[in-house]
């Protein structure tokens, strides 16, 4: 070197020239050319961003982890947020401080990632550097590098490939193997067997519900008492992302400290997703994996890069229902073909499953079930301008399986599942049209639970669902007077008769003010308060509020509809026996061939009918025709509604009734023992209902 320059550079290259000895190091960024990937500072420590403070209820998982001598592959998944990569974390920390293992991670989301991380790996366990140029300019086959390394390890290792939630990227290249010399654990949300073959599966789920209200008293110790921590552990779902993220919220506050009762209240009123994630560490930069807002986002995007907008699509759909049960029965049906084509729904579904954002249960129904936490995201973040549509479609599925006329029946599991649904499209929708039509379907849910004879969760029903719809639809709206007959009906058939006047009279008062006298839904609600003034002792009034309802209703559906002939049926046992042959000039004691030939023999208002008959029958004296009557209405009760329904125990006290009448009176004490248990173990002792059978069983008894 003599000082002047003794090159040249062309294009983009540069010269540099010294007296001594330098070391230089550039990187030439040309244009659009992407940087080289950097690998991660070391595959020795975990990046998991916030390790868990103590793990709850993974015991058995970390047992059956630990037991392992080499040789495994665990594949530990679970939906997003579940608490996987905190297994894995704790798995690491156990192996490499108390079992002597080396331990290795490598987060697995990308291909770059992957790639740099296992060539970590294989520079851990003692690859060369001329080894690795090799592998990383393509001119080896970089897998085999780090698994012949791995292979070759003189201790015992464990390697956890983190976040590997697209399994196409461990396929090409073949990355993920086993060894004898270790243990490979892989975190992801993907469930499908056919991606893990050889490997063992274990699901990470949400916490029991002591272990998750530990967590946030784990987190936040001073913020509330256990039973106001499994409130609020109840309320997140039990996800650990959710009680990790609630603990640091509670945990950092200082101006103004909430209790958890506090935070819970909050939670009810705003949704609760904006909520959960501020309990993120504002001064860090946050992986979204670690945000419950934005954590799901991941997925629905690799659906859509992947040619799979229906996935999306059916996320949404189901966000607009509640986190529980909801019968695969539902979705398969051309009214879905609103979000996405019916035809698609299959492929839509398994993608799902596959990236554990639902999961199949059976409850004896086959259902889907989707978390709680989850749905409040993907509906937060659903565009406004989609909602329309989704709320509409949510409810024509709802509609397509709620009878449009529900008839009386057995106890049907099928109306139970579909309650919490129906009361979660009201709390979803937000123009009032789509309250109004998710509340007609509600409604007529209720009757059908009622007609199953489950009043409880049939008044339950209607009322929520009459206070939700309040709050857009007002108090007076045609379809929230309708839930709050509902509501009356079902208080009258739980024995609660003063409650239920209260509430008919009211509701009955504003129908006629607002609809007008024979309005069906004013008819309907006089004929629900003439049964409850009945069997409250006020007979005369009762008797008036009947006829005027079976005049009307004859009035506004005609004489042959079955509202009429069941309102001229409930005459048969309101009016005395002197009065029913007097009765609309003696023709109601023919009502039910009148109903035979209008509705059928086997129609429910016909059974009624012929039932209502042999209490006439009973009354006038005419005990062989009453018994041979009820006798066979009996049997057809309980062909079609089984032994426990309450007309069928009814139509069985009567029969008690007229057997005794024909001298048969252990045969009748027999029916009365029998139900009476019945209705002690279906309505309770206290139940006016089951009170009077007792009275009649004494009577029958004593005699």
């Amino acid at each position: 070197m003599t000082g002047a320059t003794d090159g040249h550079a062309e294009d983009h290259g540069r010269v540099y020239q010294a007296a001594g000895d330098q070391h230089i190091s550039e990187h030439h960024h040309y244009g659009d050319e992407p940087t080289a990937p950097r690998g991660p500072d070391s595959v020795r420590r975990p990046a998991v961003g916030r390790p868990p403070v103590v793990l709850r209820d993974r015991a058995d998982v970390l047992e059956r982890l630990r037991a392992g001598r080499g040789g495994e592959v665990y594949v530990l998944y679970g939906m997003g947020g579940c608490g996987k990569t905190a297994v894995a974390y704790t798995f690491f920390r156990l192996a490499t401080e108390e079992d002597g293992r080396v331990g290795l991670w490598v987060n697995a989301s990308d291909r770059s990632g992957l790639r740099a991380g296992m060539l970590a790996v294989a520079a851990d366990r003692g690859a060369g550097d001329g080894e690795l140029l090799a592998a990383r300019n393509g001119l080896r086959p970089a897998a085999d590098l780090v698994w012949r390394y791995l292979d070759r390890s003189t201790r015992p290792w464990l390697l956890v490939l983190d976040n590997a939630d697209d399994p196409e990227i461990l396929r090409d290249g073949s990355w993920l193997r086993s060894s004898p010399r270790g243990t490979v654990v892989v975190t992801t949300r993907r469930s499908a067997a056919h991606w893990w073959p050889g490997a063992e599966l274990q699901h990470i789920g949400v916490l029991p519900r002591a272990d998750a209200a530990q967590v946030l008293s784990d987190l936040a110790p001073h913020s509330g008492t256990p039973e106001e921590a499994d409130q609020v552990a109840e309320r997140l779902g039990r996800l650990p992302l959710a009680l990790t993220l609630a603990g640091g919220f509670l945990s950092q506050q200082v101006l103004d400290p909430w209790t958890m009762g506090t935070y819970r209240r909050h939670l009810e009123e705003s949704g609760g997703v904006e909520l959960i994630d501020r309990g993120a560490d504002a001064l860090s930069r946050e992986d979204p994996r670690h945000l419950v807002g934005v954590t799901w986002q991941l997925t629905l995007d690799a659906f859509e890069s992947r040619g799979l907008p229906e996935a999306t699509a059916l996320l949404r759909l189901l966000s607009r229902f509640a986190p529980e049960p909801l019968p695969l029965a539902l979705l398969n049906r051309a009214e879905i073909d609103g979000v996405l084509p019916r035809a698609r729904c299959e492929t839509a579904l398994r993608a799902l499953l596959d990236q554990s954002l639902t999961e199949l249960v059976d409850v004896g129904t086959r259902c889907v079930r989707s978390h709680g936490v989850l749905l409040d995201s993907v509906a937060a973040a659903t565009p406004a301008e989609r909602l329309p549509v989704l709320d509409a479609t949510a409810v024509r599925l709802l509609d397509a399986v709620v009878p449009e006329v529900p008839d009386a029946g057995p106890y049907d599991p099928l109306y139970r599942l579909l309650v919490p649904h129906g009361l979660a499209l009201l709390r979803r929708a937000d123009a009032p049209s789509a309250s109004a039509d998710a509340l007609a379907v509600t409604i007529r849910l209720c009757v059908a639970l009622h007609r199953t004879g489950d009043y409880l969760s049939a008044g339950e029903t209607a009322r929520t669902a009459a206070d939700l719809a309040e709050l857009r639809l007002g108090t007076e709206h045609r379809l929230v007077l309708a839930a709050r007959s509902r509501e009356g009906r079902a208080l009258f058939r739980l024995g609660r008769y003063a409650e239920a006047e209260t509430l008919l009279s009211r509701v009955r008062a504003a129908q006629e003010r607002l609809f007008g006298v024979d309005d069906p839904d004013t008819l309907d609600s006089g004929h629900g308060l003439q049964l409850v003034l009945g069997n409250l002792g006020r007979r005369d009034e009762a008797v008036a509020l009947l006829r005027a309802t079976a005049e009307g209703r004859r009035r506004t559906w005609g004489p042959a509809h079955p509202l009429t002939l069941r309102s001229r049926s409930s005459l048969l046992v309101l009016l005395a026996v002197s009065e029913v042959v007097m009765e609309e000039d003696g023709s109601l004691s023919s009502l039910p061939s009148e109903c035979v030939r209008h509705l059928g023999p086997d129609h429910t208002v016909t059974l009624g009918a012929r039932h209502n008959h042999a209490w006439v029958l009973y009354g006038l004296g005419r005990f062989d025709e009453a018994d041979r009557e009820i006798r066979l209405v009996t049997e057809a009760y309980l062909r079609r509604f089984g032994p426990d329904y309450p007309i069928t125990l009814a139509a069985r006290q009567l029969l008690s009734r007229t057997r005794a009448a024909l001298g048969h009176r252990a045969e009748a004490v027999e029916i009365m023992t029998d139900v009476v248990a019945r209705r002690e173990t279906g309505l309770g002792a206290d139940h006016p209902f089951t009170a009077a059978g007792r009275v009649l069983l004494e009577e029958l008894a004593s005699e």
